[in-house]
């Protein structure tokens, strides 16, 4: 009778991991989750730099590299770095991610208010949400495949297929607008790239997962906690989520724990989507 080490089951050694937006919130937690538990490098990119430093603190196998994920040329010379100093990459997470501009209208505003307030908006600014959230997180999937594949051939994971995480969100199945008019279809279409590239790629043997988040801790999310009238009592776990929350979502996707996920859009959310309008 074979026994099976438990611990190990979500233990990443030899992993080598890229993260977009690694600097803060989320993508920190992640970068130090798998870099705590086994990961030969963790690399995280985004824009500021000063930020990733921070992540990186402490933790010598992560390597912080100043990017934007939505500049094809930025995500290119990423990979040619990652290539040239660890040949391969397992894992790719496509975090960085931005809410656009907020709903700030009275609780029943009227008709001409609503669209008085949305008219106000900027294509730009709606649109840097799909830039980012969407567009980006593609070609930073892209700009790594070669390297993705060859994670699979290096045989440093056994029997763990390379693969991709997009960062979605509960707001993409949300049918409220708890956020903003762009984040949450922006969303809807991250949990779509899950679906669409886990089922694309899988010819390939490279898998495609997703994570959708709850209610966080980070910049991103200082906007809803901190709403006059916003009670963590709608969330049933009663709270927040925490880091070891977050740790313990990204080891199981990651490590051998999880390795016959394909196409799964892990939902961590303490309950929240169960006490809202969505379509999940």
């Amino acid at each position: 009778m074979s026994t099976i080490d438990n611990n190990a089951l979500f233990q990443v050694s030899g992993l080598v991991a890229v993260i977009t937006g690694g600097g803060s919130g989320l993508g920190r937690m992640m970068a130090r989750a798998l870099a705590s538990n086994g990961a030969a490098k963790v690399y995280i990119t985004g824009r500021r730099l000063n930020k990733l430093q921070e992540t990186a603190e402490g933790y010598p196998n992560i390597v912080p590299i100043q990017g934007d994920a939505t500049d094809k040329e930025s995500l290119k010379a990423a990979a040619d770095q990652i290539k040239a100093e660890s040949g391969y990459v397992n894992l790719v997470i496509a975090n960085s991610g931005v809410s656009g501009p907020g709903v700030k209208l009275q609780q029943d505003p009227s008709l001409a208010q609503v669209q008085e307030h949305f008219w106000s908006y900027s294509a730009e600014d709606l649109n840097n949400v799909w830039a980012v959230n969407n567009t980006g997180a593609f070609f930073t999937m892209v700009a790594f495949l070669e390297l993705l594949d060859a994670g699979n051939k290096s045989q440093k994971t056994p029997g763990i297929q390379s693969q991709v995480i997009f960062v979605a969100s509960i707001a993409g199945y949300s049918r409220t607008l708890a956020t903003t008019v762009a984040y949450v279809p922006s969303k809807a279409d991250s949990v779509q790239q899950v679906k669409l590239f886990s089922s694309y790629f899988a010819k390939y043997g490279i898998r495609v997962n997703g994570i959708a988040p709850g209610i966080y801790p980070s910049e991103m999310t200082e906007g809803i906690t901190d709403r006059p009238g916003f009670n963590v009592g709608t969330i049933p776990a009663g709270r927040f989520g925490t880091e070891e929350d977050m740790r313990g979502t990204v080891l199981y996707l990651a490590s051998r724990a999880g390795a016959y996920a394909n196409g799964l859009v892990l939902v961590t959310d303490g309950g929240r989507l169960g006490q809202i309008q969505s379509s999940y």
